[in-house]
């Protein structure tokens, strides 16, 4: 049971990762004025747009002087989810 855990932990680690580095090229690719109907742009829009509108819904001060800081507050709340729900996860699969 304890190499299930420690699988799904790095499994959800990996996730993780992935969704940090789609999050990261989505807020970079918002510097340059890409085109709307290439599919990589698209992808990347469908992907990171729903949590960034909830970002924002919920903590509307992340605007900041016409700056979308709501990329920040997701890398840090995956920052945050990696740490402690991966963490705990491998600590509970060494620990059995």
């Amino acid at each position: 049971m304890d190499y299930v855990i420690l699988a799904v932990a790095k499994v959800l680690s990996l996730v993780l990762n992935l969704y940090m580095w789609v999050v990261i090229i989505s807020a970079l690719i918002t510097w340059v004025n890409p085109d709307p109907y290439n599919p990589i742009v698209r992808f990347l829009r469908s992907v990171t747009e729903p949590v960034f509108a909830k970002v924002r819904q919920y903590l509307p001060f992340v605007n900041i002087g016409g700056f979308d800081l709501s990329p920040i507050v997701v890398l840090l709340a995956i920052q945050m989810l990696d740490i402690a729900l991966v963490g705990n996860l491998t600590r509970l699969a060494y620990g059995m």
